[in-house]
């Protein structure tokens, strides 16, 4: 006599769901027209939750790819066992829009030929939500895309619940930009947006408003001048500073980057010849750690145009003008993941972004 939860098959359902739960999205529906038990298991809530944990563990790079100037961007999605698995299209959304911002699974994205609109989608189950426009007067336009200076996305898995924030400053046309900060916040549940205004002086350049983190509940951004963290609070809709580790050094040839690794906040500085890796261990202390130090002499050539786009506590992915490379830290080994065939009129980590193949809803 089978046990009771081998009664519909040969393996117990559990074992079932931790397999399933491994497969690629695309093979995920696929599965579920196999048979009655695993469309159910495969629906119920648990095994979205079990599925979506196993998935951010696979930190991944979107890259947006067109083939020329007139055609719509692909997306190409490069993970550390399959490389380039597959291509993507934004054409479900209906309209030609740019990747502003990802975050487990979810895509904010902007209208390119109608300024202020704004989509959040999953690009890997094609689901999408058009948000409500605000009525706020345009906020600073930044070159080259002509949006608000800092736009973040945060996607908290447990409560299946998203915000988008746009901030920047109000600038008249002919005169510089108010110090007045301007912060819209769109929360997901309401399906409303909320304004809060606080002062602020610092700037952003196209990489550090480009890597938003979101760790700790808390969406983070390094400033222009890379001399702190400015972090939004978005319980208590508050922004503040945190410091960087004391032994970043700044110089001619030496850049800092902000991303996520494995749940913490991190700070990758790449110089001439070195990679040096911080996690910060306590927040409320403020107490960064060094984990790695890795040589840079094997791609001398590629350093002055390599950025790190995402990473987890084995490798990172880090992308060139034309190349995404992953550095595995256990081996020490570098691998090309995908080089571009054509000539593509932006750098690669110009439009490359973090990402994770998740459930997550986004109506």
């Amino acid at each position: 006599m089978n046990p009771p939860n081998m009664e519909h098959g040969f393996f117990p359902d559990e074992v079932v769901l931790q397999i399933l739960s491994r497969l690629s999205i695309k093979d995920l529906f696929r599965s579920k027209s196999v048979c009655k038990l695993w469309y159910r298991l495969t629906s119920d809530k648990y095994f979205i939750q079990l599925y979506n944990q196993v998935s951010v563990k696979n930190s991944m790079v979107l890259v947006e790819v067109s083939e020329s100037s007139e055609s719509k961007p692909s997306l190409i999605f490069v993970d550390k066992l399959r490389g380039v698995y597959e291509k993507f299209s934004l054409d479900f959304i209906k309209d030609r829009v740019k990747v502003r911002a990802s975050c487990n699974g979810l895509l904010c994205c902007s209208s390119i030929p109608d300024k202020g609109v704004y989509y959040v989608c999953n690009p890997m189950t094609r689901e999408y939500k058009l948000l409500p426009k605000t009525r706020e007067r345009p906020l600073t336009r930044f070159y080259p895309d002509g949006e608000a200076t800092l736009v973040g996305l945060a996607c908290d898995l447990s409560m299946q619940k998203f915000n988008v924030v746009l901030a920047g400053h109000h600038r008249t046309f002919g005169h510089r930009p108010e110090r007045t900060f301007i912060c819209l916040v769109f929360d997901s549940e309401s399906s409303k947006w909320r304004k809060f205004v606080s002062l602020q002086d610092d700037y952003f350049t196209h990489m550090n408003r480009n890597q938003v983190v979101y760790v700790n509940g808390l969406l983070h951004w390094l400033t222009g001048s890379c001399t702190c963290v400015l972090v939004l609070d978005l319980n208590c809709d508050m922004w503040r500073k945190l410091s960087l580790p004391e032994e970043v050094c700044f110089g001619t040839g030496s850049r800092v980057h902000l991303l996520e690794s494995d749940g913490y906040l991190s700070v990758i500085q790449i110089s001439e010849a070195w990679m040096t890796i911080w996690v910060l261990k306590d927040y409320e202390k403020e107490e960064w750690l060094v984990v790695d130090r890795v040589s840079l002499r094997c791609i001398r050539g590629m350093v002055p145009g390599i950025f790190p786009i995402s990473q987890t506590g084995q490798y990172v992915f880090l992308a060139t003008h034309k190349q995404v490379l992953m550095y595995h830290r256990d081996s020490r080994l570098w691998k090309d993941m995908y080089s571009v065939e054509n000539s593509s009129t932006l750098p690669l980590w110009f439009s490359a972004h973090a990402f994770r193949s998740t459930l997550f809803s986004c109506l």
